[in-house]
């Protein structure tokens, strides 16, 4: 493959100045130039300028702007601020637009580089004095700027591993694929699977790759780069899933009998963390739109009520954004939560992607949560399973974290999971912004040409928000479609068999009348082209209208009779869901569930463990199970072919009354 290709930006309304450095610039880059990538220099004349080319430009990495610099539309300084040196105003906003940029400004003397360091230090990588007018030097640092930013600490080293062709008297014990060759069984699975990912599938036997444990060497470098790309203090890397990411920050954060407020929208994984820490909880129910049967975002006066009622609460965890692309305006509720010393969590499985696109920000981080789970496969480009954990707690324990971290982890964690992480930063830093920019421009066209066919819908924000919600400041991840079927006539189910079998096209999910789509940084115009086929000759084989029924209103919570840990761990009693009649069987009312029961989708449980069942919920699960076709109830368990409950036993329920979870 050709090398990429780097842009360094020159802004400098001096055009002498501008000539000398990019004839400068040629010259060292010709004989400077690294293997890895190629640098060429342009030059614009002001701040407008170099906004507008910092947009459209995607493989923009450098900038260099001259201390100068003088631009009507960015001199106004803000209020209260003083005097704004226009080369700073410029670098706090290239750098709001593209935190990835490396910035750097050319100076005359001392005197000038105090006053930028003032007003912009932070976002600056370096500075250059024009009375040295070293283009060759000055390249040269931004060479190794760039080779630090693509540099694969992790990877690097796995590759140079696996190239060295050691062989292997350690775990694993295929050996490096080794024992998959010439078997008359499972030869087919080495060629399946590839010989270089059979070799790197290593162990901890394996110094040069550094402990996932105890990261000191590779690993941690690693770690380094992703907390400045995301912009955080400090990153882990996790291979078994945001789920035990959750799990693990709050083992750290609470102990047994802590108080944490959750949205009822939060993963199931944090319903499991709350059982495990112990944690005493105060459920906040989210917004369901019923039409859509979409859930949305807790109403952020119920999550400032929740704060102000509960200032004892360590801990405040939201989804933002959620599976359909809902995200809350997290600012002020942050704010209000560290007012009152809560720590905040914000689950970002699904918006991992966020930091790279200002069409997507602010993150989480930005916003000023303390610690932040993503997703980095489920929108970036890490193999399955791998997941990042940022944190900015300025009170962060790390010894207490590693810990927990170490509890949950494998002591085998597989090696390729560590290195797609490595790899998916390197990607989001070097190419995020123009692959990201691509999947918006897809994003559109699909909107457009989905609804032309007069048939399907795609729902946009107004669409999915409910009343509760819509003065919230909420808004949508557009790369997250979610398509109104009711017109086309079709079954969600069978609409979703038609594309897989027929088009070879495979959704996210599916709500008994929408379909959900995901665009992620690897969406291509021809997979554009071809979903917009199968959609437009699905619309052509419409059928007659039918009456799509709401999804049940769910029940609001109800309450704690324990804390959700002390009913989990006893054994308690199996009984049916149903009476002998098909009906809700009564003898379940008042009773104290002891597992999770959560209808999937959308996966927002109905009941936790330590939560007392009334008869809204017992009729809500009776209605789910007899007539909602493509949802399941997972939690329940089965005896001779019935769906049951496990509940307490009388007798357990007296011994933990007490223990109230309210």
């Amino acid at each position: 493959m050709p090398p990429a290709t780097v842009h360094l930006l020159v802004v400098s309304a001096d055009p002498a100045l501008s000539a000398r450095l990019l004839t400068g610039f040629e010259h060292a880059a010709a004989r400077l130039a690294p293997a890895a990538f190629v640098i060429q220099a342009v030059a614009v004349s002001d701040g407008d300028a170099a906004m507008a080319t910092a947009v459209q430009d995607g493989d923009l990495h450098l900038v260099l702007i001259d201390h100068a610099l003088r631009s009507e539309s960015l001199t106004e300084p803000a209020a209260g601020v003083g005097t704004v040196w226009p080369a700073a105003d410029l670098a706090q906003r290239l750098r709001a637009l593209r935190p990835e940029l490396s910035l750097y400004i050319l100076l005359d003397d001392d005197d000038d580089k105090l006053a930028i360091e003032g007003q912009a230090g932070e976002a600056l990588s370096g500075y250059f004095f024009r009375s040295e007018h070293d283009p060759e030097g000055w390249l040269r640092i931004l060479i190794a700027e760039v080779a630090e930013k693509c540099d694969t600490p992790f990877f690097d080293q796995l590759l140079e591993y696996v190239a060295s062709a050691k062989d292997s008297w350690h775990t694993p014990g295929h050996a490096g694929g080794d024992a998959f060759k010439g078997s008359a069984w499972v030869a087919d699975f080495h060629g399946f699977v590839g010989e270089q990912m059979l070799r790197a599938d290593l162990s901890v036997s394996v110094p040069q790759l550094d402990s996932l444990l105890h990261p000191v060497g590779v690993i941690a470098q690693a770690q380094d780069l992703a907390a400045e790309a995301f912009g955080a203090r400090k990153t882990y890397f996790a291979t078994n899933g945001t789920s035990t990411s959750n799990k693990v920050i709050f083992q750290t954060l609470l102990a047994p009998g802590d108080k944490l407020l959750l949205d009822r929208n939060c993963h199931k994984s944090v319903h499991h963390g709350v059982i495990l820490s112990g944690a005493r909880p105060v459920y906040l129910d989210s917004t369901l739109n019923r039409r859509w049967g979409i859930f949305g975002p807790v109403p952020r006066a119920t999550v400032l009520a929740a704060i102000a009622a509960h200032p004892d609460a360590k801990v405040l965890i939201l989804t933002s954004c959620t599976y359909d692309g809902l995200r809350y305006d997290l600012a002020p509720i942050i704010a209000a939560a560290h007012a009152v010393g809560i720590k905040v969590i914000v689950d970002e499985a699904w918006y991992g992607h966020a930091r790279f696109h200002p069409e997507l920000r602010p993150t989480a981080l930005e916003c000023g949560a303390d610690y932040v789970t993503q997703s980095t496969h489920k929108v970036l480009s890490a193999f399955s399973q791998a997941s990042m954990i940022h944190v900015n707690d300025p009170e962060f324990d790390e010894h207490l974290f590693r810990e927990n971290f170490n509890m949950h982890a494998s002591t085998s964690p597989q090696y390729t999971l560590i290195a797609s992480l490595d790899v998916a930063r390197k990607q989001a830093v070097m190419e995020g912004y123009k692959l990201l920019s691509r999947s918006l421009v897809h994003a559109r066209e699909l909107r457009e040409k989905i609804n032309a066919t007069g048939v399907f819908r795609v729902l946009e924000l107004d669409d999915l928000l409910t009343d509760e919600v819509r003065h919230d400041g909420v808004r949508l991840d557009p790369t997250k479609l979610t398509i109104a079927i009711d017109a086309s006539g079709w079954d969600a189910d069978e609409l979703r068999e038609e594309l897989i079998s027929r088009h070879n096209i495979q959704i996210e999910k599916n709500t008994h009348n929408t379909l959900t789509l995901l665009l992620t940084i690897a969406t291509t115009r021809s997979k554009v082209s071809r979903l917009f086929d199968a959609m437009l000759r699905l619309a052509k084989k419409k059928r007659e209208r039918r009456i799509t029924p709401q999804l049940p209103e769910i029940p609001g919570f109800t309450r704690l009779a324990c804390l959700p840990r002390d009913a989990f761990y006893e054994a308690g009693e199996r009984i049916a869901l149903l009476g002998d009649d098909g009906r809700p069987n009564p003898a379940l009312v008042d009773r104290v569930c002891c597992d999770q029961i959560v209808p999937y989708p959308p996966g927002i449980p109905v009941l936790v463990a330590g939560q007392v069942i009334s008869t809204e919920v017992l009729a809500y699960l009776a209605r789910l199970l007899a007539g909602q076709k493509g949802i399941d109830l997972h939690g329940l368990a089965t005896l001779e072919g019935r769906a049951h409950l496990r509940v307490l036993s009388e007798a357990e329920t007296r011994r933990l009354q007490g223990r109230d979870g309210g």
